[in-house]
């Protein structure tokens, strides 16, 4: 298939938006204007390992030595333990 040259004097027409004037969408500008920045702050972990355990006796002695319960079900450990924040159910609500 060949591509259609377009010719110095031809007019290109102008796709109109999905949403026509885009200004009257800009209202959310006004409302950030002088809002403080948001800085969210880098949680990732310094290092993340994997420890495998040869019996329930090792997983147990282990276990003890970090202070903290580990079961079948254990996912992940923080060490030391950590408070680990649950924000699914929160919600913010205006003050005002």
């Amino acid at each position: 298939m060949e591509r259609e040259e377009k010719s110095e004097g031809s007019s290109e027409v102008e796709q109109p938006t999905l949403f026509g004037e885009l200004d009257q969408f800009a209202s959310w500008y006004r409302e950030w204007v002088g809002m403080p920045e948001f800085v969210q702050d880098d949680l990732q972990s310094y290092k993340s390992l994997i420890v495998h355990f040869e019996n329930r006796g090792q997983m147990e002695a282990f276990s003890k030595l970090v202070g903290q319960t580990i079961t079948f079900r254990t996912r992940s450990i923080h060490y030391p333990p950590a408070e680990i924040g649950h924000y699914a159910d929160k919600r913010y609500a205006d003050e005002s």
